[in-house]
């Protein structure tokens, strides 16, 4: 019976996956896309249909052959609420099932905020979304996205840099209990690549999301899934060391990229700060091979275009034949909200994605 269920649950995933990409469709695409039977395709259908996540839209007529039934996602059946947790604020969101963005609202955190003053502005800014909002029944949970590092398998904030009150702070747990919701916790970079994947679409395969804000990281998105590491802690990027004579890190080390971005920040010079995230990327692009970088977080779009000349310049004279291992660079299509977004996808993908694992054979 449990393998039966989690078929079930699968295979509903898999219809939804496509459904999430196309304005209509019909059984017989998704069983193209899916190598699910036309039967079984039938049935999964019914059962969405019945949920209300999606509905018909008509039939079309074929010249040759039997008409075709249409079917559409239903994006507002069901919401989810995203978390953007930085040093400074706290952004909130609330998108549809189709990963829309419908509320967008940013409130400053105190200096050096503790977890119970992150759940105070989380419950009031939560409530402040659904009396605004009409979600009853249909709000499928609240993902965070948090400074790391951070272990998204336990749920926990392991020591958060720049935070002194975040030393293995069961996050989820504690949110979950505070706000009465699932919740999905998750380091903030790879909820903003999940964001631009869901956005992108199957060509955003191998793909890196390069975030400025009061830090820098990376959101690894590697052969069509999030990549998040042994420990879950995948892409501290910043705390690559560039230069082995530069400035302490929060870190420990001497010469992160983050520090010596941020010293040349402090300094005024956004140029050189930018060619320090130019040299970062090109040493992703070496060791990953990544074929897609996206560039975000509220400090760098602030300057975007300096920040989007040095990395595409670098990508284009720094990697050995670029012609061959080239790749694209791009800003955020979701801007501020891309995390925030990302983590509300996140839960959607929790309740209504595919499955990590393979379903039993």
């Amino acid at each position: 019976m449990a393998d039966l269920t989690f078929l079930r649950g699968y295979n509903e995933a898999l219809v939804m996956a496509v459904a999430r990409t196309l304005p209509a469709f019909e059984r017989a695409t998704i069983a193209d896309a899916t190598g699910l039977t036309p039967q079984a395709v039938s049935k999964v259908l019914a059962r969405l249909v019945e949920d209300g996540l999606i509905a018909p839209a008509g039939v079309r007529r074929p010249a040759i052959g039997k008409p075709a039934g249409v079917y559409e996602l239903v994006p507002q059946s069901r919401y989810a609420i995203g978390a953007h947790v930085t040093r400074r604020g706290l952004r909130l969101v609330l998108t549809d099932l189709a990963g829309t963005v419908r509320h967008s609202a940013v409130t400053p955190l105190p200096a050096d905020f503790t977890p119970g003053a992150l759940l105070i502005e989380l419950a009031a800014g939560i409530d402040r979304i659904t009396g605004a909002h009409d979600v009853r029944g249909r709000l499928t949970g609240l993902g965070i996205g948090m400074v790391g590092p951070l272990d998204h398998a336990q749920g926990t904030v392991r020591d958060a840099h720049r935070l002194r009150h975040w030393h293995d702070v069961p996050l989820r747990a504690l949110a979950e209990q505070a706000l009465g919701l699932p919740v999905h916790l998750d380091k903030d970079v790879t909820a903003g690549v999940t964001a631009e994947a869901w956005r992108h679409g199957p060509a955003f395969r191998d793909a890196a999301l390069i975030m400025v804000e009061t830090g820098v990281g990376a959101g690894l998105w590697l052969n069509g899934a999030a990549h998040r590491g042994a420990h879950t802690n995948a892409g501290e990027f910043g705390h690559a060391v560039v230069d082995l004579s530069g400035p302490e890190c929060v870190c420990g080390r001497r010469g992160c990229l983050e520090a010596v971005h941020d010293r040349a920040v402090e300094s005024g010079d956004l140029r050189a700060a930018a060619r320090v995230l130019a040299i970062g990327v090109v040493n992703l692009l070496q060791t990953l091979d990544v074929a897609h970088v996206v560039l975000a977080g509220a400090d760098l779009l602030a300057h975007s275009e300096i920040y989007r000349a040095e990395v595409e310049h670098a990508v284009r004279t720094d990697v050995p034949r670029a012609d061959w291992q080239s790749a694209r660079v791009t800003l955020s299509s979701l801007g501020a909200d891309v995390i925030a977004a990302g983590a509300a996808m996140q839960i959607l993908e929790s309740r209504y994605g595919v499955p990590d694992l393979a379903p039993p054979g």
